[in-house]
């Protein structure tokens, strides 16, 4: 029987079925070894800003103008380099604005088809032309590989390339060639992008978000608490939908769901306006901006009691069905005398500032009345049923995961839970103990089977531990020691809003502490890093996103808007290219018209956190380490070809 070795270089001598054609596959991957490493784009708690989050997708953080400024030096005007930047992000947008004063377009298209001729050979150059090949639009494909590639048997280039761009323009060509060309920039100039978590809830458009996200080129995900969240719902979690909902009604974004997802909240609102139509729901204003006398505003509070009510009597279901979660303390209902109208927590009596609960028995508070019953019933219908919804989740599962490791870079949204000393948290799990790498793991297995498992029990164990993963204290997605949710609502003292971080949070600056999570994920802690989001850093605080001399950056600087007030910017994003790590603090977007019209894009400051000694390859990338084994494989089919081991298929 032939050993495996012999078996595997038989399967690889398909692929390269002679001497030739193993040697040329070696030589190209050697090639692209020594390539300059691609851009890697980091960005996180986009919390639904499509807006914002669009146009530092299309400026890759300043890395358009960065390629502008390399090509275009001191030989173009801030104001042209602006413009062009400008056109790159939005060209059809921008051609339409110019066109209303342009009296001599075809002049303006020579000189920026031109300029972009000459930015996009400069983002194509750390590329192999195979790879740029790949990702020319199908219509001007061959044009464009003509205009940015050296032709070294044409004695007159320029009378070769003004005569393709003429034909361009006077064809009637030229706009959709700009719009092409200027895609293709915006795609050359990030090889690869990182999403940190929380792409929901909050901002108006998350869905629009996920539509972006399944289109773009190459691209991972980890999840945030949030996105966990939504995924719950999606696999009909009761706890998660009414938590989804609630988050929904609070920031004034039901137009999510029943819009973007199509999902009914007719009998919710119509159930809701009854039972609460005379109930002013002082304790649940929306963070919205007022808009007195408006009927939907005023639908919507009674919508945020409603379905808040129900979140609390579902999520005591859960406390009680999954017991092994240890969370008897958040189930809050049985603690409230109904007459008196206080609460009793931790030994003390405080004030409700809403004592009606019309829908609660007190008899048996966690209990759903027939008519909340059958809107669940609903609900959970019409999230799993949902086609678009069911589609951005499935997106989420196979892009994504609670945690990466990429080139030396530890990646995930929150924290990972340790205690008091420092040291990983063991937390119990269905009877098993698990901490660091290990409860990540397992918590993601969990996440997938409350999808997959054929299993009833281990799909609803699966389903229960995405709402865990939502607000446990053990949770890595939470970090916190409790989820004040009712607190907020019902109870007027600050002391019991107080969600206290888990350790992980304190020991941020210390290099013991994060080199021991470095190595549970089998990072080097002399060159690796950890990048997170989640707690966003309040830079008006003179708070640094950069942890530990460098080796974290927490990079949630409030892209939410409801964020921004704390912090002071909007957002944090993160480049790292063949030259190092750049973090990009970034000013509030005002908005695409003002980018186009205006010019006016994202007012950003670049701070450098590592600068390489050398510039660095393809070759020092994870994606490096698998070329140079398939180089590795390649050299040794090549040697049983021609020990007469392998015979060549010509």
């Amino acid at each position: 029987m032939k050993n495996l070795e012999t078996r595997y270089l038989e399967r690889l001598s398909d692929l390269y079925p002679t001497i030739a054609a193993a040697s040329t596959e070696i030589i190209n991957l050697q090639a692209i070894l020594n390539l300059p490493k691609g851009t890697e784009h980091f960005l996180t708690d986009v919390h639904g800003e499509y807006e914002a989050f669009s146009h530092v997708l299309k400026n890759g953080s300043g890395s358009v103008k960065r390629k502008i400024e390399d090509v275009f030096g001191n030989t173009m005007s801030a104001r042209d380099k602006k413009s062009l930047a400008t056109l790159i992000y939005y060209p059809r947008a921008k051609m339409d604005f110019v066109k209303r004063t342009e009296s001599n377009m075809e002049d303006w298209y020579r000189v920026n088809l031109y300029r972009l001729i000459e930015v996009s050979k400069r983002a194509a150059s750390k590329y192999t032309r195979s790879k740029v090949r790949k990702a020319l639009p199908k219509d001007f494909a061959y044009v464009i590989e003509e205009l940015i590639t050296e032709r070294a048997e044409f004695n007159d280039k320029e009378s070769y390339y003004n005569e393709i761009i003429s034909t361009i323009i006077r064809i009637g060509r030229a706009e959709q060639f700009i719009e092409a060309i200027s895609e293709l920039i915006q795609r050359l100039v990030v090889d690869h992008l990182h999403i940190l978590g929380d792409i929901y809830d909050r901002g108006p458009g998350p869905h629009i978000i996920l539509d972006k996200l399944m289109s773009y080129h190459s691209v991972d995900i980890q999840w945030g608490n949030h996105d966990v969240l939504w995924m719950g719902a999606a696999a009909g979690q009761l706890g998660c939908i009414a938590n989804v909902i609630r988050i929904c009604a609070r920031y004034g974004n039901l137009d999510i769901l029943e819009d973007g997802y199509g999902i009914n909240l007719l009998p919710l609102a119509t159930f809701a306006l009854r039972v609460y139509g005379d109930d002013p729901c002082t304790c649940f204003k929306l963070k919205v901006p007022d808009r007195a006398d408006s009927a939907e505003m005023e639908m919507n509070l009674r919508i945020h009691k409603a379905i808040s009510v129900i979140q609390f009597k579902v999520e005591g279901q859960i406390i009680r069905r999954q017991k092994q979660f240890g969370l008897e303390d958040r189930a809050l209902l049985h603690r409230i005398d109904y007459e008196k109208g206080t609460i009793t927590l931790e030994g003390r009596e405080y004030r409700l500032l809403d004592c009606s609960f019309p829908t609660v028995d007190p008899e048996d508070p966690y209990a759903l009345n027939e008519e909340e019953s059958e809107i669940m019933e609903r609900l959970e219908r019409a999230f799993r049923g949902c086609d678009r919804l069911q589609q951005h989740m499935r997106f989420l599962l196979a892009k994504g995961g609670l945690y990466k490791v990429y080139n030396d870079n530890l990646l995930y949204h929150g924290c990972v839970p340790l205690d008091e000393e420092g040291n990983l948290k063991e937390v119990s799990l269905f009877g098993k103990k698990y901490r660091g790498r290990e409860l990540y793991d397992v918590l993601d297995s969990y996440v997938r089977k409350g999808f997959f498992a054929l299993d009833e029990r281990e799909r609803q164990a699966g389903k229960d531990i995405m709402w865990y993963i939502w607000l446990h204290p053990d949770s890595p997605l939470f970090g916190k020691n409790k989820m004040a949710t009712f607190e907020r609502y019902f109870l007027a003292e600050k002391e019991t809003h107080i969600e206290k971080k888990n350790p992980y949070y304190t020991f941020l600056e210390n290099e013991k502490v994060i080199d021991r999570i470095l190595a549970e994920f089998g990072l080097d802690p002399k060159k690796a890093h950890i990048v997170n989001g989640h707690v966003p850093v309040k830079r008006k605080d003179g708070e640094s996103p950069i942890k530990c001399s460098g080796k974290v950056m927490v990079i949630d600087g409030g892209f939410s808007r409801a964020y921004q007030k704390q912090t002071g910017i909007a957002g944090y994003t993160l480049i790292y290219n063949s030259y190092g790590l750049l973090l990009v603090a970034h000013e509030p977007f005002e908005s695409a018209e003002s980018a186009i019209v205006n010019e006016k894009d994202i007012h950003s400051e670049t701070m450098v956190v590592s600068r390489a000694t050398e510039r660095r390859l393809v070759g020092d990338t994870d994606i490096g380490r698998e070329l140079k084994e398939q180089v590795r494989d390649l050299e040794r089919l090549l040697a049983a070809y021609r020990s007469g081991e392998i015979i060549e298929k010509l």
